[in-house]
């Protein structure tokens, strides 16, 4: 797959990857997942192979992430404990998740996976509707860390829906969480792009990918924004229902 040239680019061929961008960020920024899954579906549902999606969305989600870090930082959304509890694990698992995907196919597990993710999603909703439960400090974090990133580089998306929906099981306030999650993914994204790009060059960035940058940090600050304003429970709802249906559809779409 060759570089796009930028010359033969046109409004029309670019303005629904834009669209596409900004929804997923700003559902990613304000619920702390969805991005990697929603981009990483279109690509492959437009004929792009999984280890090439998967590296386009990185290289665009390591743009994204940083606006939408230095936002939920700005917004004093972040636990920099958490984060660094989360970034180290998490930048090993996302290395080990690039080069797996770049050998092997690891798409075996991912129904079981998902499964397991519409599981927490119904909880999460179960949660939300009873809220306010009982905030706690998480127990269970690095590994977590280290699970999601290898998840989202090895199946294109997941470092947001198994390190927030598993924090937000054990307790953890949604809208701390959610600020965190995203901004430790900056330093998951900035690794696994760097080893997709060490192993696959740049082929793997084309109008696509472009077109999900452009929209992705338009959305940031203002996905980061709605997390600091909109109310626990409804954080904790919607983190549910989304974090169900597109565990629901991955499910389908790795069965059919």
């Amino acid at each position: 797959m060759a570089v796009f040239d930028l010359s033969t680019i046109t409004l029309l061929d670019i303005l629904p990857f834009i669209a596409v961008g900004f929804a997923a960020q700003m559902v990613d920024g304000a619920l702390g997942m969805a991005f990697g899954v929603i981009s990483t579906t279109l690509l492959i549902s437009i004929g792009v192979p999984p280890a090439a999606a998967s590296a386009g969305v990185h290289t665009v989600e390591t743009f994204t992430t940083g606006v939408s870090g230095i936002s939920h930082i700005f917004h004093r959304n972040v636990d920099w404990k958490l984060f660094a509890r989360l970034a180290i694990p998490g930048v090993i698992g996302g290395v080990l998740g690039a080069y797996v995907l770049t050998q092997i196919d690891a798409g075996v597990a991912k129904p079981f996976v998902l499964a397991y993710l519409a599981a927490i999603g119904l909880f999460l909703t179960w949660r939300g509707l009873h809220y306010p439960p009982e905030h706690k400090a998480p127990k269970i974090v690095e590994p977590l860390g280290f699970a999601g990133g290898f998840l989202d580089a090895a199946g294109g998306g997941g470092w947001g829906p198994v390190v927030t929906g598993n924090l937000l099981v054990q307790g953890a306030e949604p809208r701390r969480t959610i600020g965190t999650v995203n901004s430790a993914e900056f330093v998951l994204t900035l690794s696994i792009s760097i080893t997709f790009i060490v192993t696959l060059g740049w082929a793997a960035f084309t109008i696509a990918t472009l077109g999900l940058l452009i929209g992705g940090v338009l959305a940031a600050p203002l996905g980061a924004w709605a997390a600091k304003i909109a109310p626990p429970k409804i954080l904790l709802v919607f983190v549910g229902i989304v974090l169900t249906l597109t565990s629901a559809y991955g499910v389908y779409r790795a069965l059919i």
